[in-house]
């Protein structure tokens, strides 16, 4: 049976027509990706929410973003920043020591991005002493350069001291109240920052950096620690097994971490990450509080056991050495340690803790 009459002459052509089409069509739109909207120097700032929905019914701006030429050392991919330490978890984070970042590099690269990092800390009672100079140490050190909301949770408002701050840098006061005993203002700590953050801070900074206020910063403490969600090792326990580690070894306990697992053992003390991940932090660790409360059980180290529980089930995309906490009172200062950047002030823990 032969070809159908015509195919040649009027099904061809048709067919060779769409094809060019197509192809026309394809070329429109990389030209118009390609050219506009995944130009390299087009840089999409997103803006943070000021309230339920206003951001939705914002038109979104592209702002052209010039970066300055910067000189600054080849990284070197046989050479290691560091031989004396570990640099990079199994699970691929960063572990951020001196000589492993620049600063100048990180500086400029959220400067870009204009974010703004919350600093929470807790002056409860008569730990409102130490308030003072964690203020004028964290103004001299912390991420300078840079915008920042401190956040003080106290019961005492009225004795916040006055500190002269930097542009750009805001003191906020959030008054809340005092517990008997200082296990229940540390344990309370997780429950307070959660409630904060779906109140206030998603809406007022990016970053949330959480810190103990009986300590002083005494070296550059800036965004090279910031990540999604960042721990601290604990300065007696970075060199030592997991079998060492004071985790909380009750199965009853929701803290409960058994001596053949864990990573690293990580400080209460500083920690953070995006508001969202804190939120997330905060809330799991103050509902395995409350589970562990209605069982009659309280963790070895409160909300500390809690939060490594929580590390562990949940890796940080970012762990801070030891430089960001240490007590040289106690521990020296090891050559390992090239700075000392958020150090312990030498007090009485018992004549503090229950006056």
């Amino acid at each position: 049976m032969g070809p159908t009459p015509g195919y040649h002459l009027a099904g061809k052509p048709q067919y060779c027509s769409l094809r060019l089409v197509a192809f026309l069509l394809i070329i429109l739109l990389f030209v118009f990706f390609g050219a506009g909207v995944l130009s390299p120097r087009m840089l999409m700032l997103g803006t943070r929410q000021e309230g339920a929905g206003e951001a939705a019914g914002k038109p979104i701006s592209l702002h052209v973003v010039t970066l300055p030429r910067m000189v600054y050392p080849q990284p070197k991919v046989l050479t290691p920043s560091r031989k004396d330490v570990l640099v990079l978890t199994p699970w691929l984070a960063p572990i951020v020591w001196e000589g492993t970042f620049n600063i100048d590099i990180l500086n400029e690269q959220f400067r870009v991005q204009n974010v703004t990092i919350g600093l929470t800390v807790f002056a409860i009672k008569k730990y409102m002493v130490f308030l003072k100079l964690f203020l004028e140490t964290a103004e001299e050190h912390f991420m300078v350069g840079h915008k920042v909301n401190y956040y003080v949770f106290t019961d005492r408002p009225a004795d916040v001291p006055r500190v002269p701050l930097r542009g750009g840098r805001r003191l906020l006061v959030l008054e809340v109240p005092g517990a008997a005993r200082w296990q229940d203002v540390s344990m309370r700590r997780m429950e307070m920052i959660g409630s904060f953050c779906a109140q206030r801070f998603l809406r007022e900074v990016d970053f949330l950096v959480c810190a103990d206020v009986d300590m002083r910063f005494r070296d550059h403490v800036g965004v090279e620690i910031l990540s999604q969600l960042f721990g601290t090792l604990h300065p007696g326990f970075y060199g030592a097994a997991r079998e060492a580690f004071t985790y909380e070894r009750r199965p009853q306990s929701r803290a409960h971490i058994p001596r053949d697992q864990g990573d690293f053992y990580y400080m209460g003390a500083f920690f953070g990450g995006s508001v969202a991940e804190v939120h997330r932090l905060t809330t799991a660790c103050h509902q395995a509080m409350m589970a562990d409360w209605a069982n009659g059980i309280e963790a070895v180290w409160h909300d500390e056991s809690h939060l490594n529980r929580y590390l562990l089930d949940h890796k940080p995309t970012k762990v801070l050495s030891p430089e960001y906490m240490w007590d040289e009172q106690l521990l020296g200062w090891p050559a390992i340690m090239k700075k000392l950047r958020y150090v312990a002030v030498p007090k009485d823990h018992q004549e503090i803790r229950h006056r």
